[in-house]
């Protein structure tokens, strides 16, 4: 049985399928959920902004045109309320961001599964680290890195859902990770990343 094609289910969904809305539901409820996470350092809110990407996929779909591929149109959504929530939180201090900035699934794969106790300190500063020099990039280079990094968006795809050009892309990606790797310097010294 082939995977149907995200174009496909949109378009179905259009034309009031609930069983295509719900397969879109689950193949981009937890990608989404880890796109926001690390955008907003809020679970909670994380997961509140993934159900209102699929509130308005669900308000909008018979106007829904297949102008780009589903995935940009998916994630301009998500990047917009993304922004509008950081802004929105700009005067708020928050100390409850999780300290684990991927979820922990990204590092359990290269991790040795019996770190020694210096080893577990240590990745966790590292992750520390690189995550406080993400979260202190700005919002665009910081949605940039994530989308490109993270989600594994190509340009093209982080340009329509920025709403940028691909070279406005490429600038971003390139401010930000100069930027990152001024920042983790010490860390490169160190031979900790």
């Amino acid at each position: 049985m082939a995977i149907e094609s995200d174009l496909d289910l949109m378009l179905r969904v259009r034309d009031g399928d609930l069983a295509s809305f719900d397969a879109l539901l689950c193949r981009y409820r937890l990608p989404l959920v880890s796109y926001f996470r690390r955008m907003v350092r809020d679970q909670g809110l994380a997961e509140d902004l993934a159900q209102e990407v699929f509130l308005r996929v669900y308000k909008s779909r018979e106007r829904y045109q297949p102008e780009a591929r589903f995935t940009t149109w998916l994630y301009r959504i998500a990047t917009n309320l993304a922004l509008n929530a950081i802004r929105d939180r700009k005067d708020e201090v928050s100390d409850t961001a999780s300290d684990d900035f991927d979820g922990g699934r990204v590092l359990e794969r290269f991790v040795d599964p019996q770190p020694t106790v210096e080893q577990r300190l240590m990745q966790g500063d590292r992750e520390r680290l690189i995550r406080q020099a993400v979260e202190a990039l700005p919002e665009n280079q910081r949605a940039a890195v994530i989308l490109h990094k993270y989600q594994e968006v190509d340009y093209r795809q982080i340009a329509g859902i920025l709403r940028v050009s691909e070279s406005a892309v490429k600038s971003l990606l390139f401010r930000a990770y100069e930027t990152l790797r001024v920042r983790l310097e010490p860390l490169l010294r160190e031979g900790r990343l």
